[in-house]
């Protein structure tokens, strides 16, 4: 029994390098609270792969409507935070939650219905067209998640006039889903629905819809970038998180962005500046 002393302290040895190892291996990943549309758009799966060549850093993707995305943030639930309604990354960040937030990219939000368009919508005018499809009682589908999408839908009702919250009837119907669901939903019933022009041109599912209202001024979708303050949430993986958000606004993430295409399509149109707002 005596010769075997020696091994037994060996043993524990080689056993903790390789827990080590192993939880330096892990260690190695970031979780970021992300929107619908980044995901649901392909972005994700056209980028991330590109991140883990250069860094070797693994990123899961907790895909949300904006507001719930922050929520997880709030919670230390993530790492970085990538979504895309300004005024409350701002608050995150002036609340303490958020370290410094980034121009990324942005697109445009685009007024899908049917190609029939019974409101007699289309054009380039968001506002007019809202009154009309009210005006109608035409079908309308809302994300209901609040998402920066679905912010973006209530601030334009308020631009077209209308209250839709005491005015909203069965023509309105909020569904409390991400950014496919509601195109579907919308293909199901024929129906009207605000979509940023990246999950649409991703959409498989279109049946009888077509963009009605673009070009609008008032449909520019910006995204911003933030990690999460270590500060607040000491779990928060700062230096890789960092990394991720340097790697977006870098000239090469942003080449990245730009080369993401469907049909020959862009989706998303790189704008980093290397300050912060």
């Amino acid at each position: 029994m005596a010769s075997r002393r020696p091994f037994l302290p060996l043993a524990m040895l080689l056993g903790i390098a390789l827990v080590s190892s192993t939880s330096s291996a892990e260690d190695r990943s970031i979780v970021v609270a992300s929107t619908t549309s980044t995901q649901d758009s392909g972005l994700f799966g056209y980028l991330l792969p590109m991140f883990k060549a250069k860094t070797g850093i693994d990123v899961k993707v907790i895909a949300q409507g904006t507001g719930q995305a922050l929520d997880t943030a709030r919670r230390g639930d993530a790492d970085v935070v990538f979504v895309h309604a300004k005024p409350q990354e701002e608050r995150f960040v002036a609340d303490g939650f958020g370290v410094k937030r980034f121009d990324v990219m942005y697109n445009d939000f685009v007024l899908i219905g049917p190609k029939s368009d019974p409101a007699g919508v289309k054009g380039k005018d968001i506002a007019t067209a809202l009154k009309a499809i009210e005006a109608k009682g035409a079908p309308f589908v809302s994300r209901g998640d609040r998402s920066g999408t679905h912010a973006a839908e209530l601030a334009l009702w308020i631009i077209a006039g209308i209250d839709v919250a005491s005015t909203k009837g069965a023509w309105y119907r909020e569904i409390g889903q991400g950014m496919g669901a509601a195109l579907n939903t919308a293909s199901a019933m024929n129906a009207y629905v605000l979509s940023d022009r990246g999950t649409w041109i991703a959409f498989k599912n279109r049946g009888d819809l077509d963009i009605v209202v673009e070009g609008d001024k008032r449909l520019f979708n910006q995204y911003g970038v933030m990690l999460v303050n270590p500060e607040k949430y000491p779990s928060v993986k700062k230096e890789l998180g960092q990394t991720f958000v340097d790697w977006l606004i870098s000239p090469e993430g942003q080449a990245a962005i730009a080369g993401y295409k469907i049909d020959g399509q862009q989706l998303f149109f790189p704008d980093a500046a290397r300050k912060p707002d």
